[in-house]
């Protein structure tokens, strides 16, 4: 019997292991006595995913493609991937403690995290449309389910009916679109896309312009930019603390790799029909992350619209990159892009970690007034979330600084003078709400104490990211290195 078949299925070894790694936790889960199942799975699912990442970074090599096409390796998919396996590892580290608290510290909880990361590698490695859908749907399945995932709580229960109606109704959306454009092209193929529109003389069916519209729509709710951002501060609100923390992160990260794979790969010679799209749904989601979260009181709904400002930040850079002419400009919004990706991982990372220890009496309490003089009776914990309000400002020296800094120089440099206008202007008005949090941990009069202690892990999580955030412009050099070698993977000429 001929094994030829088996070295081609290489560049996906990490994904093959962290799906077959799924099965094993979820039959140690079930065969293991209840009270341990839950801290055994835990701890070897981070395990395995830092495995995973291991995995990614020695197989990938070059630019290699696998299952007939549908799946392709490269440095750009190492670097998104990079940032989802360290979101999902820090997201099971961070919720042990509230999902003890509450009853529902089950081994399931590890698992679907898993599988949820499983679908997002196979979305940022997809190279075909059905690869695509496929990846997109495992992610978002097991999404839906740890949205509800605290049953006896009918604000969970509802946070996951309402993104489970909304997701399928974007997923049928996204669909109809893929299913245009192999019907007016005869390919689901990126590569086979690629070489069909990269004729100038080409003329491109109505219906390719239709299901790039729809395909563009399908993704915006993904990454819940507006106007298909009716989902996130409810759902965000209602879902668990440590699955609201993940929903910020990861999948946003994820679906933003697949928004630029699959805008500048198969569609990057048709940015004239999507440019101006991605352009609106900046602005809208600029202009509207700045200005709802105003009046909010509730925390995680403030993270939920300052979560929608950060995705209108980023689309800039797509929009950059649908810049027709110089490709060194086009990269540099990419460039750009992944900067500020990475930099919002680490950011929003340390603010829900802050967020899951705002708890008295065994309870959590979300709203900002809780914080109150919170520097007098817990002055590590207020100036740590001081670093992170003041850098998701975009206050130098620190790192969100740096991530609107690349972003905005690549709008200027590709003449797109008005986006960043825009985007200055709305940092300006998003700096309020952010400044508002450290006004009441400093000058309000002081709440009783958050519970203690704290544990080693969220400690560990909210100094790392501290000094991420807080030191990043003195070591600049991996980050911008790794985002520089990113991009050139996408515009190799």
């Amino acid at each position: 019997m001929s094994l030829a078949p088996f070295p081609t299925l290489l560049p996906a070894l990490p994904e093959i292991f962290l799906a077959i790694a799924a099965m094993i936790l979820l039959m140690i889960g079930v065969y293991s006595r209840q009270e341990q199942s839950a801290r055994i799975v835990s701890y070897a699912s981070i395990v395995v995913l830092i495995i995973t990442l291991i995995l990614v970074g020695i197989i990938t090599d070059g630019r290699t493609l696998t299952f007939g096409g549908a799946f392709v390796s490269d440095t750009f998919g190492l670097f998104i991937k990079t940032l989802v396996l360290i979101a999902s590892s820090a997201t099971i580290l961070i919720s042990r403690d509230y999902l003890i608290m509450h009853g529902i510290n089950r081994f399931e909880f590890p698992v679907l995290i898993i599988l949820a990361t499983l679908g997002m590698l196979m979305m940022v490695s997809a190279n075909d449309l059905i690869s695509l859908y496929l990846g997109l749907e495992l992610q978002s399945l097991s999404l839906y389910v740890i949205a509800a995932f605290q049953r006896d709580s009918t604000r969970s229960a509802e946070a996951g009916l309402k993104y489970f109606v909304l997701g399928a109704l974007a997923s049928g959306i996204l669909l109809y679109g893929l299913t245009l454009v192999y019907g007016f092209s005869g390919t689901t193929n990126f590569d086979s896309l690629e070489k069909l529109f990269t004729s100038e003389n080409v003329d491109v069916p109505i219906g390719i312009t239709i299901g790039i519209v729809f395909i563009v729509s399908g993704l915006a709710f993904k990454v819940s930019a507006v106007p298909f951002h009716m989902w996130t501060p409810d759902v965000y609100e209602g879902a668990p603390t440590p699955v609201t923390a993940f929903f910020a992160i990861a999948p946003k990260i994820a679906a933003m790799g697949l928004f630029i794979r699959v805008m500048t790969g198969p569609f990057g010679h048709l940015s004239g029909e999507w440019q101006q799209i991605i352009i609106f749904i900046s602005i809208a989601s600029m202009i509207l992350g700045a200005f709802a979260a105003i009046n909010q009181r509730n925390i995680k709904r403030l993270m939920a619209y300052s979560s929608i400002g950060h995705m209108g930040y980023a689309l800039i850079g797509l929009a950059v990159a649908g810049q027709l002419g110089d490709t060194t400009t086009r990269a540099d919004g990419i460039y750009g892009m992944l900067i500020y990706l990475a930099i919002y991982l680490f950011m929003n990372l340390g603010t829900f970690t802050c967020i899951l220890l705002m708890k008295r009496n065994s309870r959590m309490v979300e709203n900002i007034e809780d914080l109150a003089g919170l520097s007098k009776t817990n002055p590590a914990m207020a100036a740590a979330l001081t670093i992170f309000m003041f850098s998701m400002a975009g206050i130098p020296p620190l790192a969100g600084f740096v991530g609107k800094l690349y972003i905005f120089q690549s709008a200027i440099q590709a003449e797109l003078f008005g986006l960043a206008i825009i985007g200055v202007l709305a940092s300006v008005v998003g700096a309020f709400y952010y400044l508002r949090v450290v006004k009441v941990m400093y000058f309000d009069k002081p709440e009783e104490e958050f519970d203690q202690p704290v544990s080693l892990e969220m400690n560990g999580v909210i100094i790392v990211t501290g000094a991420v955030t807080l030191f990043l412009i003195l070591l600049p050099g991996p980050l911008l290195m790794g985002a520089a070698a990113a991009s050139a993977a996408l515009f190799p000429g």
